[in-house]
């Protein structure tokens, strides 16, 4: 589930209004949004490591690192890379997780990923000579070379995708108000649990330290109300 992107615009405008901190234009928020994303996306990764390494709680939604991997799971999707072997992966990659061939007539089989050294000694010998029911591939710059070479077509890469830059849209309403415009806005992708935090790192971003996440959720909440007022 997505966070309003209008959410937090308003709710960084509403404290930085009350502590009386000054304005965020959209381009502005627009670029500190879009990197405070990544970053909250790019520690997830680490995150992830450090969590495989300690024990788990066995409680059912206090395990560390199933939450950490449904936060990923926001990013992960499918797609077919372009080209004809060498293929070209999709320009929003971010970590490469598998790859299928799926042949007319034939069972979808993964494709093993190996390095330099032993796809050439893979494809060299009869004995372990690729194929289409074993097929493999080298990833090296931003291409796939899949063997056997048979494989031109059919072959599908799940994976996680980097996000997508955030984006307030707007529109000049007749007093020269800035008014929300929910079709051109782009939403931020990260879980929902990470609205404060994105928030926080905003406002962090312009300054403003906040010692207390409950201020940001009170303002959030004000912000939704005021949201819901205006459709009834």
């Amino acid at each position: 589930m997505a966070v309003s992107v209008d959410t937090v615009y308003k709710t960084v405008l509403l404290i930085l209004n009350k502590e009386q901190r000054g304005y965020i234009t959209p381009d502005e928020f627009n670029k500190i949004g879009s990197q405070v994303q990544r970053q909250i996306f790019e520690a997830y990764f680490e995150d992830l490591n450090q969590q495989l390494r300690i024990p788990q709680s066995d409680v059912e939604y206090s395990d560390r690192v199933a939450i950490t991997d449904e936060k990923i799971a926001e990013f992960k999707t499918e797609a077919q890379p372009t080209g004809t072997n060498p293929f070209t992966v999709p320009t929003d990659l971010y970590r490469l997780g598998s790859a299928t061939s799926q042949q007319p007539n034939r069972p979808i089989a993964e494709i093993q990923r190996v390095g330099r050294a032993d796809y050439y000694n893979l494809i060299n010998s009869p004995l372990t000579a690729p194929s289409l029911t074993h097929p493999i591939y080298l990833y090296e710059n931003n291409q796939l070379i899949v063997s056997p070479s048979s494989i031109g077509k059919g072959v599908h890469l799940q994976y996680v995708k980097k996000p997508s830059d955030i984006k307030w849209a707007f529109t000049t309403g007749s007093l020269g108000q800035l008014e929300y415009d929910s079709v051109n806005s782009v939403d931020f992708e990260l879980h929902n649990s990470e609205r404060t935090e994105i928030i926080l790192r905003i406002l962090l971003y312009q300054g403003i330290v906040i010692r207390d996440p409950q201020i940001v959720q009170v303002a959030a909440q004000k912000i939704q109300q005021e949201e819901v007022n205006e459709k009834s």
